[in-house]
């Protein structure tokens, strides 16, 4: 199927119509006048102690020593917000995370499906992946009695070190903005409200709490920032999380320019702004743009409690405050529905829902390198070598209130332990998808041989025995720690290098959150970036393995070569005491996020983003580009291999009136038979030609000359045009 990707303002039209699965039930029931009509109506009927019981609600765990009694109608997870039920609004019954309805600490053991990590589906390029797979999780967290998700993350990937970037969807905002908002569509079509988090510039886990984001109004504008206002414009979210930090010195969760100038009154959002858990520091948030305090045994004391109430009897700012937080809440309740179907306990079609994830894991996943032809694996393969990752056991998943367990448990957990606030959740889980497994069944008569890997001698001397050797490794990330640096841990950059050195013919798998540094990638035959696969994880890298599958993936972050590439080469707060504040500096690189700064400093990156290999190949021809108010570019594209397969053609600008500039316009996902050629046609949002123009509040076009390339990748421009732009505001 041909699906082109037509960048513009209306971009939320790509979605409409998207329905319940099984249900044909709308998600945007009412039109947004009588959603707020219908709102106001509750909201005047709202008693004094009703008002503020909306507005504040309880980590539902029995966690910490502040831990107030769970109600009996409560579920365990993330949140709960008590609801007024004689006017017809349920209580806010709150889970984890993007990837799944979360493991919540071991205290539920009911199961969920896992999608693979959020850079998995990001390498999709693919907002049909990204809604279902939404679609997927939201119905599942409804048939479990959620009506509030807390997915949605979109957090850039600034720092390929960061802890938590394999939830989020990689360093682009157009193309991180697209998938979170189809995401967003897939979730709320289920009557579940989603959360687009963790709003703003909360791109580091080391002193989350503490760390000052330091960025220029353009800078943030034109990244960060963006990347929210695509998936809102796009997913129309219920609801925005604001994160911990700081930004500018304000914290996110109480910072007006943040929260009231440009989210609701530039942006003109109108659903409710929830704190992080433990993110209220004042009362006088509320005034600054917060709506919803989350977890309150987390803050200092429930500040939209009693005082909020005491506030708003005497001070008529913080009474029209308290009915705007109201009307905020139950209006996103009734638009997305969960006033008129709630939540209903119901049985889940597990095996449906991990064709999804598989799914998903298929077309996310990236090659990197295939020396030879090396993949797909053909008969001529009798004997088999795998190694090391756990490979017989399952595939590895990422930490923290994003984990997810499968229906019957882990196949394995690992406690690493720790200390800090976090330390609960350092226990690596593999999903039960044994690699090992799905690569017997695919092999035909040939041999498997399996190898743990945990003595690199034993493992090149298999390698060595094997005709083709396939070696799985392993990165784990969690919410709540960045990693050190990129390289693999336990030893494994060694373990590569030896059975790579004793058979040249080795597949090394990469089950990693982040990029990493491969020192032995000259020896290596084929490399797979797998990312964190998910609930099916095994089978789907066994189709890829051996051709079942033809890889589509394209990075959706830079490998660099070095941390000297890095804009921080040393991560920020790295070593200093918890309590510390500090400053991350992103005017170090503005608005030029990943590639934009790669281009920018002419560095020669490992893997440039949008790159992957396929087991075909692709051609662009005979480019036409148009100009105007905006750029709309349409090639020919033609599968010159010998495979069907799926491209990415990404348009990307290359110069401006200004100077050279480099940044993604938009891209078409396309799937092409042997020989055969289409025509596509792609035209770019205006705002991403334009500045974010400070003095005069607005996006802001240049007249002039804007040079264009089609690409297979950042680093990879393959045809080149111009246009000619009139000077205007997008």
């Amino acid at each position: 199927m041909n699906t082109l990707y037509l960048v513009t303002r209306l971009a939320a039209t790509l979605l409409a119509g998207a329905t319940m699965i099984g249900s044909g039930a709308s998600a945007q029931t009412t039109t947004p006048s009588t959603v707020d009509a219908r709102a106001d109506v509750i909201v005047r009927q709202l008693t004094p102690e009703e008002r503020v019981r909306l507005v504040h609600g309880i980590m539902a765990l029995p966690f910490g020593p502040k831990a107030p009694p769970l109600p009996p109608e409560a579920i365990l997870g993330a949140g709960y917000i008590a609801g007024v039920p004689r006017l017809g609004v349920p209580a806010l019954t709150e889970t984890d995370a993007g990837l799944g309805v979360a493991y919540i600490m071991g205290l539920r053991h009911d199961g969920a499906t896992a999608l693979p990590s959020g850079l998995a589906t990001a390498s999709t390029w693919d907002t049909d992946i990204a809604y279902q797979g939404g679609a997927m999780i939201g119905q599942e967290a409804w048939r479990k009695g959620f009506d509030v998700l807390l997915a949605g993350g979109v957090d850039l990937a600034r720092d390929p070190r960061n802890g938590r970037n394999f939830e989020y969807l990689g360093e682009d905002p157009l193309l991180a903005g697209l998938l979170d908002g189809a995401a967003v569509q897939g979730i709320q079509a289920q009557h579940v409200v989603a959360t687009v988090k963790h709003y703003a510039v909360n791109d580091q886990e080391t002193g989350r709490q503490i760390m000052n984001a330091v960025i220029g109004d353009a800078a943030a504008r034109e990244s960060d920032l963006l990347a929210f206002q695509i998936a809102i414009e796009t997913g129309h979210p219920g609801s925005i999380m604001c994160a911990y930090n700081r930004v500018n010195g304000v914290y996110a969760c109480e910072n007006d320019p943040l929260l009231n100038k440009v989210l609701k009154q530039d942006w003109k959002y109108p659903g409710w702004v929830m704190s992080d858990w433990g993110a209220v520091h004042s009362l006088s948030a509320a005034l600054k743009g917060l709506d919803q305090e989350s977890g309150s045994q987390l803050d200092s004391q429930v500040f939209f409690d009693k005082p909020l109430a005491a506030a708003a009897e005497r001070d008529p700012a913080y009474r029209a405050r308290l009915a705007d937080m109201d009307h905020r809440i139950i209006r996103s309740l009734i638009e997305v529905g969960v006033l008129d179907h709630p939540a209903a306990k119901t049985p889940i079609d597990f095996a449906a829902d991990a064709k999804v994830a598989e799914r998903a894991e298929d077309e996310g996943i990236v090659l990197l390198k295939n020396r030879g032809d090396l993949l797909p694996l053909l008969a001529s393969a009798t004997r088999i070598a795998v190694i090391g990752g756990h490979a017989d056991v399952g595939v590895i998943s990422g930490g923290g209130s994003s984990q997810v367990a499968p229906p019957g448990g882990p196949a394995m957990t690992v406690h690493i332990g720790g200390e800090g606030q976090m330390a609960m959740m350092r226990s690596i889980m593999y999903m039960p998808s044994s690699p090992l497994q799905a690569i017997k069944a695919r092999a035909g008569g040939a041999e498997v041989h399996f190898d743990d890997g945990m003595y690199p001698s034993a493992a090149a001397d298999l390698a060595r025995r094997s005709d083709v050797a396939i070696l799985f490794v392993t990165k784990w990330q969690l919410e709540g720690y960045d990693a050190p640096d990129l390289s693999l841990p336990d030893g494994q950059d060694q373990l590569v290098e030896a059975v790579t050195g004793a058979n040249p013919h080795t597949i090394v798998v990469l089950e990693t959150g982040n990029p990493v540094l491969m020192p032995w990638l000259d020896q290596a035959g084929a490399v797979l970036e797998a990312w964190y696969p998910g609930s099916r994880g095994g089978d789907a890298i066994a189709d890829v393995l051996f051709g079942v599958v033809n890889p589509s993936g394209r990075l959706p972050i830079t490998f660099p070569a070095s941390l000297s590439q890095l804009p921080r080469p040393n991560l920020p707060g790295w070593g200093l005491p918890e309590t510390q504040a500090f400053d991350v500096d992103y005017n170090t690189e503005g608005a030029n996020v990943g590639y934009r700064w790669y281009a920018e400093k002419v560095l020669k990156t490992l893997f440039p983003f949008g790159f992957g290999l396929s087991f075909t190949h692709f051609s662009p021809s005979d480019l036409k580009v148009r100009g105007g108010a905006t750029v709309t570019a349409s090639f020919n594209l033609t599968n010159t291999g010998s495979r069907p397969g799926v491209d990415v053609a990404q348009l990307y600008l290359t110069d401006t009136p200004s100077g050279a500039h480099e940044r993604l316009l938009g891209w078409s996902r396309i799937k092409l038979d042997p020989g055969e050629t289409r025509r596509v046609t792609i035209t770019a949002d205006p705002r991403l030609l334009a500045n974010w123009d400070v003095a005069a509040h607005t996006w802001r076009i240049a007249g002039g000359r804007y040079g264009v390339a089609i690409g297979a990748s950042a680093a990879d421009l393959q045809l080149s045009g111009t246009a000619d732009l009139t000077p205007g505001l997008p």
